[in-house]
């Protein structure tokens, strides 16, 4: 779809300066934020190898679903040296390394890095995971890179995060409360941490498309219609096993996450509800017909996708990661 590059880097100047004043409210200072090391067994003390012990006895308590779910999470997360590259890209973000656009990238690369790192290292310690089958996982996602359908265009990236950030939002910490009733109290406080970074994230990414709403409400708008009749395509739609195709293993991860209730169809309509009313879309003003037309198909589409999605069975558990150990 043809886009005004000019506006779309005039809006992203103006947005710049309300990102560079607000920027870290939406983010902690490096020196007092949480650390992998915070969370996970320390190698320095003498009761490294019982903490480690522990550790392997309440990961054997989580069902094979759970650890699958887990493990999909954390390969995504690891993936971050793709998600980093695709932002700078994006139309309208200077590549002035001093510039406010450039900063917020890498601010925000640097709080995801830590979820891949904590989450690795927790995998690694429980015994229940295949290391070097998640590790070829992760090369794969990396390697193969990924087209979510938003091209270059600032206004359908950031539609795309805001839809992204919430969605691991609700995996996240559906995964803690799931790891908490098992029993495994500090993986769910790791989840129950990357989870609340994602929040924030969201809050970023869905205040930077309310200022784009402000001065040009009709092209954002037909950007969030483009968006949702294409569907938001997660990062993970790109997993792969060894010897599998792009995205073969995808859907025995969703059918996992859907049988846990980990994100579900329904989930992805309640996101959709939420970004509509945040945004303010029914009460938008001086829309012109493509944006009239724009915003009637997103008002009517999360009724429509509710049906469908409360239609929807739970699939049965038949395949077998080959990421996870036994």
């Amino acid at each position: 779809m043809k886009i005004n590059v000019n506006v779309r880097r005039e809006v992203l100047t103006h947005i710049e300066k309300f990102m560079g004043d607000t920027m870290f409210n939406y983010l902690k200072p490096i020196e007092t934020n949480w650390q992998p090391a915070d969370l996970l067994p320390d190698s320095t003390r003498d009761t490294f190898f019982q903490e480690v012990k522990d550790l392997r006895e309440n990961a054997n308590a989580l069902s094979y679903d759970l650890v699958a779910v887990l493990i999909g999470d954390t390969i995504t997360e690891e993936a971050l040296p793709t998600y980093e590259s695709w932002l700078s890209m994006v139309e309208g973000v200077s590549k002035d390394e001093k510039g406010g656009w450039m900063r917020w990238v890498r601010h925000w690369t640097a709080e995801e890095n830590r979820h891949g790192d904590l989450l690795n290292k927790y995998l690694y310690l429980s015994g229940r995971v295949n290391m070097r089958a998640m590790e070829i996982s992760t090369q794969y996602l990396i390697a193969d890179g990924f087209d979510i359908g938003t091209g270059n265009d600032p206004y359908r990236n950031f539609i795309y995060t805001s839809f992204q950030e919430l969605a691991t939002n609700i995996s996240h910490r559906r995964v803690a409360s799931l790891a908490k009733n098992s029993g495994d109290a500090l993986l769910s406080k790791m989840c129950g941490v990357i989870a609340a970074d994602e929040a924030r994230h969201a809050k970023a990414y869905k205040d930077f498309i309310s200022k784009i709403f402000e001065v040009d409400a009709n092209e954002a708008m037909i950007a969030f219609e483009d968006m949702m009749r294409q569907k938001i395509v997660m990062p993970a739609h790109f997993l792969r096993e060894v010897g599998l195709q792009i995205g073969q293993t995808f859907g025995h991860f969703t059918d996992a996450a859907q049988r846990l209730g980990v994100y579900t169809a329904v989930d992805y309509v309640q996101i959709m509800k939420q970004l509509i009313e945040d945004w303010q879309i029914e009460k938008l003003r001086d829309l012109n017909e493509a944006g009239e037309k724009a915003r009637d198909y997103v008002m009517n589409l999360p009724d429509r996708l509710l049906r469908i999605a409360e239609r929807i069975k739970n699939p049965t558990l038949e395949y077998k990661f080959s990421w996870i150990a036994g």
